[in-house]
């Protein structure tokens, strides 16, 4: 970023110093402003910094935060123990989906094989009833006067 060859010095930087502007105190307007004499004039403190400087102000005692309260902390053992439940319950959930969804897909396939059953045996019946009615058609057999139509054997 800088040039290796180039001496530089530290830039001098000028210091400004700023003198606080009070504010007037906030008065109602009703309430004539009085001078009062404070009871104890605060301790000014000066501090020397490093560089000579001296910065001059009154103490301010920092605030102090109010003490938390310490909140019990959870044991191990009842964690586990709420964790252990939740995955008892979501594995009896997941057993409990896993059965309906066996038990509705044992319905169906029984519905589609009485289905099945039902179409097939129909168009049996319909084969072997359907023939009384026509001549020369269908493969009726006669097995006590062994004639059959379809290949003409007659007995």
């Amino acid at each position: 970023m800088y040039p290796e060859h180039t001496p530089h010095v530290p830039a001098q930087r000028a210091v400004e110093v700023h003198q606080p502007t009070p504010y007037p105190p906030a008065a109602p307007l009703s309430a004539p402003l009085v001078p009062v004499q404070p009871n104890a004039v605060p301790a000014v403190a000066s501090i020397v910094l490093p560089d000579g400087r001296v910065v001059t102000g009154y103490a301010i005692n920092p605030v102090q935060p109010e003490p938390v309260t310490a909140k019990p902390a959870v044991s191990r053992t009842a964690v586990n123990v709420a964790l252990g439940g939740a995955g008892f319950l979501a594995v009896c959930g997941g057993l409990l989906l896993l059965t309906s969804f066996i038990a509705a897909l044992t319905a169906f396939i029984t519905q589609l094989i009485i289905l099945a059953a039902v179409i097939f045996g129909g168009w049996i019946a319909v084969q072997i009833l359907g023939t009384n009615g026509r001549q020369g058609g269908g493969a009726a057999v006669n097995i006590r006067k062994a004639t059959f139509k379809r290949n003409h054997f007659h007995g």
